[in-house]
């Protein structure tokens, strides 16, 4: 019983975590463009605690599965001041990007400290620089079809990651890889990523007008289908494996 609720612990304070720190660097830069947040909630389900500060609603759920920052103008039509509409395409990009760079940032400051401990600090700087070398070469070998469906691991997957961890050091060396991981794929140029919303904001400066609201909300939804069809076979891909 104490394993399991260790195991528990475990794995809601790594995806807590995680979530965290992605969807700080959304309100961060927002908060820095001064665009209005809303409601910044850590979670999913049940509200277990909540506080309003100034203009925003601040959000502690049960299931540690996602989070969001709800900014003003990002899904509704809304131009008053403070509006995330108002914003210029390369600070609604700035703001978009900073979830997935906070989370690679946060994972690469992880393992730098992990070798620095071990080692001199030279030699951590030499060993990031070749993990990250190492991150782009796996980045190159999805974008090229390199890699397949089968080698993907989804929550199930990192669940059981995350329990097979034995010491502090490994645990903090796995969150700092899946942080990394989570940042990367949130960047993929693939809606309703942030990666995909940049990519239609990149579309929308090349022809110089904006995508009509009807298709945008269809990009998002066929990308939210085909990114859960995804989710639900590499969730049973997981399961048959471990089981």
């Amino acid at each position: 019983m104490i394993n399991v609720l260790l195991n528990v612990i475990k794995i809601a304070f790594l995806l807590g975590l995680l979530i965290f720190v992605h969807e700080l660097g959304h309100f961060l830069l927002a908060k820095i463009f001064k665009v209005r947040v809303q409601e910044f909630s850590i979670g999913f389900g049940p509200t277990i605690w909540k506080k309003q500060w100034k203009e925003t609603k601040y959000q502690l759920r049960a299931i540690p599965l996602g989070g969001f920052v709800n900014l003003l103008g990002e899904e509704e039509e809304s131009f008053e001041e403070g509006s995330f509409r108002l914003l210029s395409r390369w600070k609604k990009i700035v703001v978009l990007v900073a979830g997935g760079l906070s989370n690679i940032i946060f994972g690469l400051l992880l393992y730098f400290i992990i070798v620095a401990i071990y080692t001199n600090i030279g030699y951590a700087f030499y060993d990031t620089m070749k993990f990250l070398q190492e991150l782009a070469y796996g980045i190159k070998q999805l974008f090229i079809g390199k890699v397949g469906i089968e080698e993907f691991t989804g929550p199930v997957g990192i669940s059981e990651i995350v329990i097979q961890t034995k010491t502090i050091v490994n645990y903090v060396y796995i969150l700092s890889v899946i942080s990394i991981s989570l940042g990367v794929t949130n960047l993929l140029p693939f809606p309703p990523l942030d990666g995909g919303k940049v990519l239609l904001l990149l579309i929308e400066a090349i022809i110089r007008k904006p995508i009509k609201e009807n298709l945008n909300n269809a990009i998002q939804v066929g990308g939210f289908i085909i990114i859960m069809t995804l989710a639900v076979i590499v969730t049973f891909k997981d399961i048959i494996r471990i089981f």
